[in-house]
């Protein structure tokens, strides 16, 4: 009887693992038939940063406690979040790896150069100066270490090899909150030259730029995330919502704005370069809808992030924490909850993985 009891409940835990194998195995979204993406290689600012700046003289870092608290072991490790941020969730729903390194963690293996790497850099933006002020790797330093990356990563796997590498992957990047919250609402630098309109096509000139240098270098896949709605968060509402922190508007509107003049320039560009998939990403929308109405989402606090009082503080200002984060959209008064991240990134992937695959004709 005893050895019964035991195979039944050994019989069990096999049918539990078998489970949870089969929903992991869901969760990895389907390529179109015959293709595949052996890496993913970003570029950005603290959305994806993966740790970077931990390598680098900013105070925009984010390797200390209590960041990383739902990270693996609670580790900190530079990710502006309490866990994974969307570059490791875009590795791990294409089902290439778990993880997407920084570029610059001295710990990084040989074997990661074939699956992907993370340029991205807290506090960066399209405009130089957001990161010259600041002092991150700037887009132009980050194209720089991929020029450097395709090197290093020749010597691995050869000419060939690496070619298809670059022509198959994933390219995303992340840019643009910084330059609207930071370098022009904060600051007069940018406010005295441009309005908001020339302040925008300042921007989508230099993402403009920034993919064609990409495209030059083997890029094909190109995702252009565009920027969230800025105004709402806890941030924004603190500094420019009013008494009632509600969402500043002239921040979304500039965000909408911007949104909308990079989506026109991608499909300029994708009519201009041949074989060229450079896809616009809408990240305005649902973040959008998740903040006004957080329990459809599972949330219950939208308007504050769960670190300290939750209005403001940010990176070194974030000291202590909410009881129970799955309740936040927000982690910190910039940054979002890996549980809203990973509602995000599932979503992006579900909607406009297809589009890096096919031509206007077929889309």
């Amino acid at each position: 009887m005893q050895s019964l009891l035991l195979k039944s409940s050994s019989f069990t835990l096999f049918c539990v693992f078998l489970f949870l194998l089969l929903c992991i195995a869901q969760a990895v979204i389907n390529l179109p038939h015959n293709e595949t993406i052996p890496a993913v290689i970003m570029f950005g600012d603290s959305i994806v940063d993966t740790g970077n700046n931990n390598h680098i003289g900013t105070i925009a870092k984010a390797n200390f406690s209590p960041y990383g608290k739902d990270f693996m072991g609670g580790k900190p490790t530079g990710r502006f979040s309490n866990g994974k941020v969307p570059s490791d969730l875009f590795v791990e729903e294409l089902g290439i790896k778990e993880l997407l390194p920084a570029y610059l963690d001295p710990n990084l293996q040989t074997e990661d150069l074939s699956t992907g790497v993370n340029f991205a850099s807290g506090a960066a933006g399209y405009d130089p100066l957001t990161s010259e002020l600041a002092l991150v790797i700037s887009l132009s330093d980050q194209l720089e270490m991929f020029e450097e990356y395709i090197e290093n990563l020749k010597g691995v796997v050869g000419e060939e090899r690496t070619s298809t590498i670059l022509s198959d992957s994933l390219y995303m990047v992340v840019a643009g909150s910084n330059d609207i919250t930071n370098t022009y609402f904060s600051t007069l630098l940018r406010k005295l030259q441009y309005d908001i309109p020339s302040y925008a096509d300042l921007m989508v000139s230099s993402a403009s730029t920034f993919v064609q240098e990409l495209y030059s270098l083997g890029a094909r896949r190109i995702g252009v995330l565009g920027v969230p709605p800025i105004g709402c968060l806890p941030s924004q509402r603190t500094l420019a919502g009013g008494r009632q922190r509600e969402c500043a508007e002239e921040y979304n509107q500039a965000a909408e704005m911007f949104n909308t003049k990079l989506s026109a320039e991608l499909d300029t560009l994708n009519s201009n370069l041949p074989y060229a998939r450079m896809v616009y990403i809408d990240i305005y929308n649902l973040p959008l809808d998740i903040i006004y109405n957080p329990e459809k989402y599972g949330f219950k606090i939208a308007d504050e992030g769960c670190c300290g009082t939750g209005t403001i503080e940010v990176a070194y200002l974030c000291s202590y924490t909410c009881a129970d984060v799955s309740e936040y959209v927000f982690w910190d008064s910039f940054h979002l909850t890996e549980k809203a991240y990973r509602l995000i990134v599932h979503q992006i992937l579900k909607k406009d993985i297809h589009k890096f695959f096919c031509d206007d004709s077929t889309c």
